[in-house]
């Protein structure tokens, strides 16, 4: 069997796109998702804007009887996952349902579903409290779902590594390829803007108070002052190359080459942040020096220490402006578990058509974080590969390496 993970299928909901072809053309022209939150009434709080998926309306694309029993992240879940089965030309039906596996990432669960489910049984009692709360708001409910509706009963996973944990999913979906499973469904969702996700969100402190939509999340800008969260990201086909020449695969975006996962040391060891190791052992394992790497996706936190901290291991990497950085993140928010998924589908879109996705507002980059950032319009490149980063709170750090598509 090859060690080759080739990606087959993408499913993507975004707040600047439902669908691939819609959230990539919104990203190339530097449209965005963020704008005042509407979920409930935000006006007491003191950040108000959000990456919300607008206009989605779960009855078009799941039957009746799946929508009392999800939340908002597992609807978002089954609809990237349906797309990126389509996409990749795959009927369960047609497999061995044993060789088709499953692993997401989740940071929140189903928030919006329990939290509506504890106001039932504090106002009206517990007779009132539906029966899927019993898994409705659990981390790995996507994983059940997705494999429950599409017949996929291989290796199934959740991990839970805030931001950093949807390139885990991905690194470990690589890794069930290896051990004998053919084909894996694998990505991140997230949604939790509800008023108690909401409130979750705040407690970190790094969330833009700006009411400006084009000006309160700016990564690695001198005006940075905190990010906005989102919701939704992206679901791939994950299949081994011999898999895949089995099945008739007749696109292959690329391959998830490298990954791999480092842990932050305590802050008052006077050990440095993880991050760099994370992205050296990430290209390493893909069999590739720092020279072959022709961008960067980057965590993008928006918070001047972060983003210091983030540029610093950047460039110590790849040396100073050594590679161009992108963080089309700036258009949706910051997605938690989904961030890094759909960080993962631009940067292969942005192989193969050789453009690399900018931020859409000028600023300034301080000169002492030593980065090369995509500003304005998409940058041509020829780069055939691309690293991939992501930082969860309290030390968690993750990287993965993708190439683009053999040409031919």
């Amino acid at each position: 069997m090859s060690d080759r993970a080739l990606i087959t299928g993408i499913g993507v909901v975004a707040p600047n796109g439902l669908g691939v072809k819609e959230y990539w053309n919104a990203t190339l022209e530097g449209r965005g998702g963020i704008a005042p939150l509407t979920r409930f009434d935000a006006s007491r709080y003191p950040s108000r804007l959000a990456g919300q998926i607008l206009d989605f309306d779960p009855a078009e694309h799941l039957p009746n009887r799946l929508l009392p029993q999800t939340d908002v992240s597992t609807r978002l879940a089954l609809v990237a996952a349906e797309q990126a089965l389509a996409d990749g030309g795959v009927d369960p039906a047609e497999l061995v349902d044993f060789d088709l596996g499953v692993i997401t990432s989740n940071a929140s669960g189903g928030f919006a579903f329990t939290h509506r489910e504890f106001a039932n049984l504090w106002s009206k009692g517990p007779e009132y409290v539906s029966v899927y709360e019993s898994f409705a708001w659990f981390y790995a409910v996507n994983t059940g779902q997705v494999s429950i509706r599409h017949k996929l009963r291989g290796p199934g996973a959740a991990l839970v590594a805030e931001q950093a944990g949807g390139l885990d999913a991905l690194g470990h979906a690589r890794r069930s390829l290896r051990l004998g499973t053919p084909l894996v469904v694998t990505g991140g969702v997230d949604s939790a803007l509800d008023p108690w996700g909401w409130a979750s969100h705040l407690s970190s402190g790094l969330i833009s108070d700006s009411d400006d939509p084009d000006r309160a999340y700016l990564p690695f800008d001198a005006r940075a002052r905190g990010h906005v969260p989102g919701e939704g990201g992206a679901f791939l086909v994950m299949e081994d190359e011999q898999g895949a020449v089995r099945r008739g695969a007749g696109q292959v975006y690329g391959e998830l080459a490298g990954y791999a996962a480092t842990f932050d040391p305590h802050p008052d060891s006077g050990r440095p942040p993880a991050l760099r190791r994370a992205a050296e052992l990430a290209i390493a394992d893909a069999g590739l020096e720092p020279s072959d790497i022709g961008v960067v996706f980057a965590d993008a936190a928006g918070s001047a220490d972060l983003d210091r901290t983030e540029a610093e291991a950047i460039a110590a990497v790849f040396g100073p402006r050594g590679v161009p950085v992108a963080a089309p993140k700036a258009l949706t928010g910051r997605l938690l578990a989904g961030g890094g998924p759909l960080d993962v589908v631009a940067a292969l879109f942005a192989l193969r058509d050789g453009l690399l996705p900018a931020v859409p507002y000028e600023g300034e980059t301080p000169d002492v974080y030593g980065i090369d950032l995509v500003r304005g319009t998409p940058r041509p490149t020829s780069a055939r590969a691309a690293l991939v980063l992501a930082r969860g709170r309290w030390g968690f750090n993750s990287a993965v390496v993708v190439k683009a598509a053999d040409r031919g």
